[in-house]
């Protein structure tokens, strides 16, 4: 599945809810948090592709046919410039310059790779298999704490 993305940044909103209009069927829910993630990874690279490079763009995606307990989901976005995709440092007040560290912090694993006269940004995310009955809160937290060992992270 694709759609035309223009240089305009009233896209992202439709690419908001194309991509929304792309679960039904796919075996994932809208009320999934998997749902509410791919969607906002849509509208980043969406806006990255129309706000830094001012030309069309592709955006793929590809969802599971089933409703399986684990499949991933791969979005690209596809633009006509050369120019690599550079994660910025910003402060707190900036009102932009985050969204390769949403897509590095949300999705599985991402990247981009040079294409004819562009580039092709893609993510991915994986659909967790739903807990097994008689696994407890500890085993999750355990789970998920050893998937974030070695990084320092700060709340705020």
């Amino acid at each position: 599945m694709q759609l035309e993305i223009r240089p305009d940044p009233a896209e992202v909103g439709r690419a908001r809810r194309w991509a929304r209009s792309r679960l039904v069927g796919s075996g994932i829910g809208a009320d999934e948090p998997l749902a509410e993630t791919l969607v906002l990874l849509v509208s980043e690279l969406v806006t990255n592709a129309v706000v830094h490079t001012g030309r069309p763009a592709v955006l793929r995606l590809s969802l599971p046919v089933t409703a399986a307990e684990s499949a991933t989901v791969r979005l690209e976005v596809a633009d006509r410039s050369d120019r690599a995709p550079v994660p910025r440092c910003v402060d707190g007040d900036a009102t932009g310059g985050r969204g390769l560290a949403l897509v590095d912090g949300l999705a599985d694993r991402w990247g981009w790779s040079s294409e004819g006269v562009g580039k092709r940004i893609w993510c991915e995310l994986d659909r967790c298999r739903p807990s097994r009955s008689g696994e407890s809160r500890e085993d999750v937290a355990a789970f998920d704490a050893a998937a974030y060992e070695g990084f320092a992270f700060e709340a705020v």
